[in-house]
């Protein structure tokens, strides 16, 4: 769980007020699982409207208080709120943010933290904004995503239900122009453990070239949506199942509809 001892304290103390249109996301969200290969800088809880961000920070504000931690905000305007959160000698950066409610899943519930969201909405929001920076830790968190939620090529098929301006192979090649990464990049990152920069490099290759014989294989009415497998109980590559229906996204999300 490559959240630091204190984020995870901290995140358990404002799971109390998270709803299920108050929620962790961002990379804290994704790092919370089992093997992921670094540890997040910050906390991010998005909200479905600029009024929800500012009735969360409010709340969370007063229940950090009372549990003797002390706030420094860094900015505040509508939609979002940046602060630090301190207690003793510990300390990090939290974020209220707006964001779309358009998804494909509703939020989840988490023991850990509240209300989260779902795994491949994580995963599609990642490769988005890998497409439009070069972040090495979008790298590290795309490949982990690839290989335990769901592979590359069907998350650039979904991502396109989200942005509609993408195509599978307009996002793919956006993402073709990232993964040039130094020993001095890395050592800007907290990592879970060392990284070899040859691996990584085949492994980002790899993942790339298996883009292009996904999209290949599905209908062009199908692009944008997800693949659910009920035999699976999970969202899958279609070519591995032979139950796999589509899924699309919509505000707020939708749970798969379950066809017998």
């Amino acid at each position: 769980m490559p959240l630091t001892d204190y984020q995870a304290s901290l995140a358990r103390l404002l799971s109390e007020n998270r709803t299920f249109d108050s929620y962790l996301a961002g990379g804290a969200a994704i790092l919370i699982e089992p093997n992921t290969m670094r540890y997040s800088r910050d906390l991010d809880y998005f909200h479905d409207s600029e009024a929800r961000v500012a009735e969360a920070f409010s709340a969370d504000r007063r229940l950090l208080e009372s549990a003797g931690y002390s706030i420094d905000v860094d900015l505040n305007q509508p939609g979002f709120v940046r602060a630090i959160v301190r207690q003793v000698d510990h300390a990090t950066k939290v974020d209220w943010a707006r964001d779309s409610d358009w998804r494909f899943m509703p939020t989840v519930r988490d023991v850990r933290v509240g209300f989260v969201l779902h795994p491949v909405d994580l995963a599609v929001n990642k490769v988005l904004a890998l497409a439009g920076r070069d972040e090495p830790r979008d790298i590290l968190d795309s490949l982990h995503l690839h290989r335990h939620v769901l592979v590359l090529g069907a998350l650039c098929w979904a991502a396109c239900g989200k942005d509609p301006g993408f195509t599978p192979l307009s996002l793919l090649e956006l993402l073709r122009r990232r993964g040039r990464i130094h020993a001095q990049d890395l050592e800007r990152l907290d990592l879970a453990e060392p990284v070899n920069l040859q691996a990584l490099k085949r492994a980002w290759l790899e993942a790339l070239d298996s883009v292009e014989p996904f999209v290949a294989s599905r209908p062009s009415e199908e692009i944008g949506c997800l693949y659910y497998s009920a035999s699976q109980r999970e969202f899958v590559d279609p070519r591995k199942v032979t139950d796999a229906v589509p899924h699309f996204g919509r505000p707020g999300g939708v749970l798969p509809r379950i066809v017998d």
